[in-house]
């Protein structure tokens, strides 16, 4: 055979080796960067261990698709600075907002609600909307530093703030530790979040049978996911995770990971299915 036959018969040799590669593995040319922080069972860390909900999920979709996924502990309000300046790919066990949409696509996974929280005995009538809170002057709020729920819960924390009602935390955990040594105090984020925090503490473990739920009217439901940044992601890679992530989505995949780890009555007022209304 002539050296040019050859050649060529090896070029296409390669060629066709190379197009029987999934598409995916040429997507996903180099490590998915994913800071995190503790997000109860959505995103749970346990010494130098990063697991729960959407880490799983992430690492099947990883050992399926040759697509590798960094996943580094950070505090909540640094995770935000890095994806709004692009050093993040992603955000997970994220609520949709605003200002998030401004540096990243939002794909949902299941509807959530953030709800007051309080650690308290008393019978005291429950809160129904952020203005009964702010009216209540005996009350003060402690809040995650970086979470975002809407307008009227920005509303409100503002507006404690000029009251001197408000205290600001790194994490869920030390939330609920100020609110079990102040139990007058009380927090607004998604339960199940709150719930996790108290249930991996063995200081706080004991403060679950006190734990009161209170939907508040002008904090609605919404929806939780992911976030893939606008402008840290090459177009081919972006365009895989969203496909796939958009297909785990629609498989339910993280409200089946709910549904395994929380008490039924706990989700009716904090995570439901897509699709499914209040």
């Amino acid at each position: 055979m002539k050296p040019h036959r050859r050649l060529a018969l090896h070029v296409l040799a390669i060629s066709t080796c190379l197009a029987a590669v999934p598409a995916a593995h040429a997507h996903c040319n180099r490590p998915v960067q994913v800071p995190v922080s503790a997000t109860g069972h959505s995103v749970l860390i346990k010494g130098n261990s990063i697991i729960g909900i959407y880490p799983d999920m992430l690492r099947a979709l990883g050992a399926k698709e040759k697509c590798r996924f960094v996943f580094t502990e950070v505090p909540r309000a640094r995770l935000e600075k890095l994806f709004e300046t692009g050093k993040a790919d992603m955000i997970v066990a994220s609520t949709r907002s605003v200002r998030r949409d401004e540096f990243g696509i939002f794909i949902p996974m299941v509807r959530s609600r953030a709800t007051l929280i309080a650690l308290d005995d008393a019978e005291r009538t429950p809160f129904k909307t952020t203005q009964e809170l702010l009216g209540s002057k005996d009350t003060r709020l402690v809040v995650v530093r970086g979470y975002d729920y809407g307008s009227a819960y920005f509303a409100l924390i503002e507006a404690m703030g000029k009251d001197n009602r408000l205290l600001m935390e790194s994490d869920p955990s030390a939330v609920a530790r100020l609110m079990k040594a102040h139990p007058g105090n009380v927090t607004i984020m998604v339960p199940t979040i709150f719930y996790t925090a108290v249930q991996e503490d063995p200081r706080l473990v004991d403060q679950l049978d006190r734990l009161r739920v209170e939907p508040l009217d002008d904090i609605p439901w919404g929806e939780s996911g992911v976030y893939l940044s606008k402008s840290s992601l090459e177009p081919a890679l972006f365009q895989f995770l969203q496909t796939s992530l958009l297909r785990a989505g629609q498989s339910a995949t993280v409200h089946k990971g709910f549904l395994a780890h929380y008490p039924t009555a706990l989700l009716k007022d904090s995570i439901k299915p897509l699709g499914k209304g209040p």
